[in-house]
């Protein structure tokens, strides 16, 4: 199940494993979101390039995640766990990773409750489209399509 998280009225991509019962959270939507990058991909390899311990388990961390791109097809990514998340962060020097963190924690807390009580997902997917600009009537169809 995918889902679009927002975190500074930026999104980021997510999917949830339902057989490891984990998050993955897009790796190139997070590096965007913390460095203001205009070349994710460059960046990511200057990171790998500066922090060989983190290149040498890039492998473990990030997993290929089918994921709808923005333009609307559905692609591979780079996602990573929470825990491979944070490892990532470490290695980022930005004044946004700490909040990022916060923010993670958060939404982990929020699946957790979702799943206790599945009402609160519908509540959730609401205020996220209603935030993202969709029109009442979308959001009731949308609504309707995943019951």
């Amino acid at each position: 199940m995918q889902e679009l998280k927002i975190f500074e009225e930026k999104q980021i991509r997510t999917v949830w494993d339902e057989v490891q019962e984990k998050w993955y959270f897009c790796v190139p939507d997070i590096i965007s979101v913390l460095t203001d990058s205009v070349d994710v991909r460059q960046y990511i390899k200057r990171l790998r390039q500066r922090d060989p311990e983190l290149n040498s388990v890039w492998g473990t961390i990030c997993t290929p995640v089918v994921m709808l791109a923005p333009d609307g097809k559905r692609r591979k990514s780079q996602a990573a766990d929470l825990e491979g998340v944070f490892r990532i962060i470490q290695s980022i020097p930005s004044p946004k990773a700490e909040p990022f963190k916060q923010w993670m924690a958060m939404v982990a807390s929020q699946r957790i409750d979702q799943m206790q009580d599945p009402e609160l997902s519908i509540q959730q997917a609401i205020a996220d489209y209603t935030r993202l600009g969709y029109s009442e009537k979308w959001i009731n169809q949308r609504i309707r399509s995943i019951e």
